[in-house]
């Protein structure tokens, strides 16, 4: 048995972690590895911290490509390693409409199918929006022939869903950059905009919208203030850490920015 106990003490998610913990367990007594549902990226983070120290336990994560920020999480024993080659249980939807006027976005998507088609939000990984055509949708396996005999509606856009190509997703491995930008104010549009390389205007709409999250908690506010450390993260465009943060001669901020994606 696992240290229970120990392992959820201060949990971020203790219901989430616990589910983990179980699946674990029953890894460990079965010898067989065991994928997990899609974890949100804070969800993942902590189970790879507090899990992934045990010396009993190999995880490995997959959301389908390398920036995906939900993924599905397989547990194996550490003295049985996993296939290399095997392939996770993920399938990839292609949602295609005319969004010209109505434009997509990821969250309008995965509500429509878990509010229209009963779909667990544990079976649905990221959303990758393709300009005004629709987007691409990763989910688990299970649910994918299901899917792919409904229509669906994205607010006042009629959808099709089909089987969507694997060679259009991101397939570059992830990367960092160091970027240094000096600002006039340590607020989070104005730091967003120039670490993401969008303007100021659309990154405080995005902020507004909800679309932008730092420590992956959403926030609403451009004009909060981010402090050194801080991550802000941006549904399909990766991470950006505030790393450090100086006072100039003329009272500006000279700010050093590390951008993942």
């Amino acid at each position: 048995m696992l240290p229970r106990r120990e392992l959820l003490e201060g949990a971020q998610d203790p219901r989430a972690l616990e589910s983990l913990i179980q699946q674990a367990e029953v890894v460990l007594r079965t010898y067989q590895p065991s994928w997990s549902a899609f974890l949100s990226a804070p969800q993942r983070e902590e189970a790879e911290q507090r899990l992934g120290v045990l010396e009993e336990l190999h995880l490995n994560s997959a959301g389908g490509f390398p920036q995906a920020e939900r993924r599905r999480l397989q547990i194996s024993r550490s003295d049985q390693p996993c296939d290399a080659d095997e392939k996770p249980p993920l399938a990839l939807i292609e949602v295609s409409g005319n969004f010209l006027f109505d434009p997509a976005d990821p969250a309008a998507i995965r509500s429509a199918l878990i509010e229209q088609r009963s779909v667990d939000p544990s079976n649905l990984g990221d959303v990758l929006v393709r300009g005004d055509r629709g987007a691409l949708v990763i989910c688990s396996e299970a649910i994918a022939q299901t899917l792919l005999e409904l229509t669906l509606q994205v607010r006042s856009v009629d959808c099709q869903l089909q089987e969507g190509d694997w060679s259009r997703l991101p397939n570059q491995a992830c990367s960092s950059k160091t970027l240094t930008s000096v600002e006039a104010s340590l607020r989070l549009d104005a730091i967003a905009s120039a670490g993401f390389g969008v303007s100021r205007s659309k990154m405080a709409a995005w902020i507004r919208q909800g679309r932008i999250r730092v420590d992956w908690a959403v926030v609403t506010t451009p004009s909060r203030e981010l402090q050194s450390g801080e991550r802000v993260q941006l549904e399909g465009r990766g991470e950006l850490v505030l790393d450090r943060a100086d006072r100039t001669k003329r009272d500006r901020w000279r700010l050093q920015l590390t951008r993942r994606r």
